[in-house]
């Protein structure tokens, strides 16, 4: 069974940082992709980075420039710079193994955005 763990949300001024980080533990040496997502109050889910295995890094156009996607073993971290009210979502961990034939979803961890 894999479990994706995040942490690293909570409340934070316009124009500061935060890191989340997600941990994947289970049966899977590795995963072909991982990333966030995030959904605002009334929206749909959005991919916000994506980290493959192999391969650059893939940013949402609202969070280039700003945010940082990077992966370490089982560990997925997104590195949040001058946050702004339209960052405020709930960020969810992804993981896709291309063997398993799915993807794996975190329980999502709080992010909002004080103007």
């Amino acid at each position: 069974q894999v479990q994706l763990v995040e942490s690293g949300g909570g409340l934070v001024q316009a124009g500061g940082s935060l890191r989340l980080s997600c941990a994947a533990s289970g049966k899977i040496l590795s995963f072909n992709n991982m990333g966030w997502y995030r959904q605002a109050p009334g929206k749909q889910r959005e991919l916000v980075a994506a980290a493959p295995r192999v391969g650059a890094a893939d940013y949402a156009d609202s969070v280039k420039g700003r945010f940082t996607v990077f992966r370490e073993n089982n560990m997925v971290y997104l590195q949040m710079n001058s946050l702004n009210a339209e960052d405020t979502a709930v960020y969810y961990c992804n993981a896709v193994s291309y063997t398993m034939g799915r993807a794996y979803w975190g329980q999502g961890t709080q992010v909002t955005v004080s103007s």
